[in-house]
Parts: structure tokens; sequence; C-alpha cells
């Protein structure tokens, strides 16, 4: 093997790009998750949304319903990434111990909420039983966003975003809160080739070399009959993508291209 091809330099007009960059980890909570019963397709939503917004997820971590755990996590990411969004264990059963752990990483004490309580009850229309109390607690100081759904807030600590588990009502607390998470959005192109993956693998090494900051991807296509492979190219530069994106071009055989989006 001969030695490695160096790098070229970042080109400039990338640098105030990556000083914009936003970073985020995603906390997955839930035994239920960990032991199959129930699939996690919160973290792909979050992970799609936040990277149209220019946000980096550069984690996503799946740990069980135990106190210590998620506040080692939390804490841990909370230093790690300038977002943190928590999915799963904030309701009123045994295992909801997410905003315990919350608390727990920051060494904050749990207070009731009257504004919760009253909410609570006014969508049972009953006396609230100690699980339901249970859910009117939250970290001392934590920020509370009333997404209009139901009774509970979305809770944020310091830049912990506390989301339910359940995907209907995550989607609709994100939404209320998505304008926060902004960083500078990604241009993406995609190229259709009708060839085979390894016929095109040189190319793609050899475009890397001169574009070396591109987020480069290849996803063969197994059952497509109108072409083989497709090929993302990204960047917050939409010139530098238009860049690559032309260089790929005169590489390849034109025949060889379906479409490019």
């Amino acid at each position: 093997m001969g030695p490695p091809v160096p790098r070229s330099p970042k080109p400039p007009e990338l640098d105030n790009f990556c000083a914009a960059m936003s970073t985020a980890g995603i906390l997955v909570i839930g035994n239920e998750i960990l032991s199959g019963k129930v699939v996690d397709i919160n973290s792909p939503y979050l992970c799609r949304e936040l990277r149209t917004l220019g946000v980096d997820v550069e984690r996503i971590y799946t740990i069980p319903d135990e106190i210590r755990v998620i506040a080692e996590a939390v804490k841990s990411m909370s230093q790690s990434y300038d977002y943190v969004l928590t999915s799963g264990g904030i309701g009123p059963t045994h295992d909801d111990l997410t905003v315990e752990g919350v608390a727990a990483a920051f060494g904050l004490p749990l207070e009731r909420i009257p504004g919760i309580e009253e909410r609570i009850q006014r969508a049972t229309g009953k006396e609230l039983n100690q699980s339901q109390l249970k859910m009117a607690r939250v970290p001392v100081g934590a920020q509370l966003i009333d997404s209009g759904d139901l009774w509970f807030p979305l809770v944020v600590v310091e830049n912990v975003y506390v989301f339910p588990g359940i995907p209907e009502l995550l989607r609709k607390k994100f939404e209320s809160v998505r304008d926060r998470f902004r960083g500078v959005p990604f241009n993406l192109k995609r190229v259709y080739v009708t060839l085979m993956e390894s016929a095109i693998a040189e190319d793609l090494s050899d475009l890397l070399r001169e574009f070396p900051d591109l987020l480069l991807g290849s996803y063969p296509r197994i059952q497509e009959e109108s072409f083989r492979v497709m090929l993302t190219l990204e960047s917050r530069d939409a010139c530098y993508v238009q860049r690559a994106l032309e260089s790929l071009l005169a590489r390849l055989p034109a025949d060889a291209i379906h479409k490019v989006e």
C-alpha cells in the first residue's frame, strides 16, 4: 500500500460555514427500545429535521430506564453538544424516569408545578392520583414551553430538551420549537448512476481528493431498473457542492447519468 494521499487545504470560503455549525446528540430512553418491543422512529425523524435546519447530529445513544444511567448520559452529552434531545420516559408509570434523571444530571431538586396539575385535572376530570401528580414535577428552574397539546409542556434544562416518546406528541412538540435549532443548512445534490458502484469507486475517491470537505454518499440500489447507484453530494456552501457536482459529472460517462436532482 502506498503512502496516504494528502488532503487538500480547506477552501477559505468554508471557514464561516464551519464556524456556524451547531451539533446535537439524541438520547433515546426506554427498556422497550433495547428489548426490541418497540421500534424507535423518533431519532430518524429528529435527524432529518435537524439536518434540514443545519444542525449536525453527532450521536444517537439508547439507554435503559435507570436514573443513574440517564443522569450520566445527559451530563456527558450536554457538555459535548450544543443541543441534547431526549425521547421517552416522561409518563406516569414506574419506569418513566427521564425527568428525575435530567434533574440528577444537573444536581437540581424537583418541584411540582400547580399549572401542570390544573391542566391534568381538567383533562381527566378527576382528583389526581400519585402517578398523575408525578407528571407535574420538573427540575427547579427548568424552562417550560407550552406547545398547546395535552397537559405536559416541553421541559428544557440548560441545553437539554425533554421530549415524549410517543411519536405523534414528539413531532408536535418539536414543531413548536424547531426555530430554536438553527445552523447553516446543507445544500444537497443527488446523482443517479446506471453503473455498478465498483465501476465508479475510483472516480469517487478522486472527487474527494479534489473536494475533501464534501460529504459524499454512495447508495447501491439492487431492485431499481433505471439506475444502480444513488450518489449524494452535500455541503453548507452551495458553490462548493456545485463545483463538486460539475467535477463528478465530468468524470463519469455521459450515458451513465440517469438523472441529477
